[in-house]
This record gives C-alpha cells, sequence and structure tokens, in this order.
C-alpha cells in the first residue's frame, strides 16, 4: 500500500502543529481559524497563528492595558478593543528587532512586517464584521513601504556553467567529491527540472514516482494552495532524469519514502533545506558573484522563456501565477531590453545627406 502523497502529508504535519499552537493562543483564535478555513490553506493558517502569537505577546509584555495577564491564553477577546492605532505602530517598529520567549534575537525587514500586519487585519475584519469587535485599527495602519529586490538570475552561459559542474565535479572539494559520484545524477536532474520548467522547490521536493509519464514528457505537481497541476518537459529534462531514474528504481528508500522521486544519503525524500544547499554549492562555482537560490533558478528559467517567446501569459501560465502582473514585475530587465530596442527600430531620417533650401 502506498503512503499518502506528500502534499497530503505535508498537510496533515502542519494541521497537527497548528492544533497545538492554538492550545497556547487565546481562545477566540479557534473560532477565527474555523471561520476562514474554508478560504485558505493550513499553511496560511499556520502563518497566521505565529504572528498572532507574536503580537499577543508584545500586547502582554509592552501595552499597559494587557499588563495584568500572566499568559497570553487569558486574554479576552472584548479587550482587543483597547488596541489603538499606535499600538500597532509600535508593534511593527518592535519587531524589527526583538528577543523572543526562546531568547533568540528575531529581526523583521519591511515584507515580514507587512505580512504581519496583513494578519491583523484579517484577524480584527473577521471579528469586527461579526460585530464583535468595535473597530479595526490594523487596517488604518499603513503598509511598510515594499522596496523592490534587484532581481538575480543566470545568464545563458552561467546555466550551462552549472549544469557542467555539477557533472564533473569541478571544484569541490576533496571531501564533497567522495558524495559527488553518489549523488551526480540526482544533482543534475534536480537543477535540469529547475531551469527546464521553472517549479517552485517546494513543488520539485513533493513530486513522487508515479507523477512522471514518460509517454507524454509530463509530470504531476501540487502547486502552492494544494491545486494539482500537469507540466510538460523537454528533452533536456527527459534525459537527465532518465538517467538518474537508473540509479533510482535500485533504490530501497525509507519506510514511508518509497514513492519520493528524490532522495537524500539517508534514502528519505530531499528536504526544501537540502536541495538549496545542493542549489548553493553549484552556483557558489559557476557564478561566484551572484547568490543563486532555487527561486532564482525558477526566475531564470521565466526569463529564458520569455525572451524567446515575448509571452508574459505564457510564462505566468507555466509558472502558476495566478496574477499576470506577478510575473510581469519580475522582468523589468527584459522590459528595459525591449526599450531599446525599440529605440533603435523607428528612423527619423533616411541618412542621406539633404541640401539646404
Amino acid at each position: 500500500m502506498n503512503p499518502p502523497p506528500y502534499a497530503e502529508k505535508k498537510k496533515k504535519e502542519y494541521t497537527l502543529k497548528l492544533r497545538a499552537l492554538l492550545g497556547e493562543l487565546p481562545p477566540c483564535c479557534k473560532m477565527f481559524f474555523r471561520g476562514i478555513e474554508d478560504t485558505t490553506t493550513v499553511l496560511t493558517r499556520y502563518g497566521y497563528a505565529v504572528d498572532l502569537k507574536t503580537f499577543f505577546h508584545f500586547l502582554v509584555e509592552n501595552i499597559p492595558a494587557f499588563k495584568g495577564h500572566a499568559a497570553i491564553e487569558t486574554i479576552e477577546l472584548a479587550e482587543l478593543n483597547n488596541v489603538s492605532t499606535t499600538d500597532i505602530e509600535i508593534f511593527l517598529e518592535h519587531i524589527t528587532l526583538y528577543i523572543n520567549a526562546d531568547e533568540r534575537t528575531i529581526g523583521n525587514q519591511e515584507r515580514a512586517k507587512a505580512r504581519k500586519l496583513s494578519t491583523l487585519r484579517s484577524f480584527y475584519k473577521y471579528f469586527y464584521k461579526k460585530e464583535l469587535l468595535l473597530n479595526t485599527p490594523p487596517s488604518l495602519v499603513d503598509a511598510p513601504k515594499l522596496h523592490e529586490k534587484p532581481i538575480v538570475r543566470l545568464e545563458p552561459n552561467e546555466v550551462a556553467d552549472l549544469l557542467d559542474t555539477a557533472e564533473q565535479g569541478e571544484g569541490l572539494s576533496e571531501k564533497q567529491m567522495k558524495y559527488h559520484k553518489y549523488t551526480r545524477a540526482r544533482d543534475i536532474a534536480i537543477l535540469t527540472l529547475f531551469l527546464g520548467t521553472g517549479i517552485r522547490i517546494s513543488e520539485l521536493v513533493g513530486i513522487n514516482l508515479d507523477d512522471l509519464n514518460f509517454m507524454s514528457n509530463e509530470f504531476r505537481v501540487t502547486r502552492k494552495g494544494g491545486s494539482q497541476d500537469t507540466l510538460v518537459f523537454g528533452d533536456e529534462v527527459r534525459q537527465a532524469l532518465l538517467q538518474y531514474m537508473l540509479e533510482r528504481e535500485s533504490v530501497l528508500a525509507a519506510p514511508g519514502h518509497e514513492n519520493a522521486l528524490f532522495l537524500s544519503m539517508q534514502k528519505r525524500r530531499i528536504t526544501n533545506r537540502a536541495v538549496e544547499n545542493l542549489v548553493k554549492k553549484y552556483a557558489q562555482l559557476a557564478a561566484p558573484l551572484k547568490t543563486i537560490s532555487p527561486h532564482k533558478l525558477r526566475s531564470t528559467y521565466g526569463t529564458m522563456l520569455y525572451r524567446e517567446t515575448g509571452d508574459i501569459y505564457l510564462v505566468a501560465d507555466i509558472l502558476g501565477h495566478k496574477d499576470v502582473n506577478t510575473t510581469r514585475k519580475h522582468y523589468a530587465a527584459i522590459s528595459e531590453d525591449r526599450r531599446r530596442y525599440a529605440a533603435n527600430k523607428i528612423k527619423l531620417r533616411d541618412g542621406e545627406p539633404r541640401p539646404n533650401e
């Protein structure tokens, strides 16, 4: 009997983690999460729970109206009417750098702050609509200004260098080379799959053996949000996968991991962290001046596809973006290339000297 699909296992894992975390939060949070269950994923709800825990601890430790609470579990919903917009602003300033309950120093930049503010807005809005709270102060606070990060991607020659490095192992340390002969085919398949399809790291890690169809050059992925999608791969990806499958089929996977496509050295489904380290290891050798992650390989694929087709809607569809504007904003550098191309297409004169009139 096959183990449950990877996505279903992750869903169960985070459902249990969310339930455990709810035991540390005020009782009103259970009502909130029941109310949004049908419109959010369990990963989203778990993220909300983590953010709310941080917020409630801040209230108890820093806001006078809440300092009578020995623990955040005793906070009543009606007390949240005492939170002001100033309190929310202080909270956002506080989480820039603070020490949590585990004595760890935590820092939050603008995107993390914006996400936490979004969590508070959703929480207050839910109870305001039910007329259980009188106001929604988080909605009156401006979100942090998000500065666009510089777009980092590999150029075509760097893509070739990356795959060559994974294939030959040139530049790896003596210790790394000892493992390279065991992971070479797997690593090439992983890098080729990123660069040839643009999938997310979570989608790659979640691929099962029975998700592959070499008859039609297709494979099934679980998208962000839990939906299933079928993607097509080209000849280079097919070749890399088939080469890896020659080794994978002879591996006896650990119990519960028999159906996983990509395995670790411990014969278990490879983790996100292991894939990130794998990409970093080869990218540091192939493109030492760039910080390359699996997401940057996804951006590289999107860039190459857009340059070849000029079809932003096709790129959005294959990358699994629900909003084409999400796709468009990642290709500012390409827009500049096209503008330079356009600048030289219009000739105001034919280049021939003209006599004076």
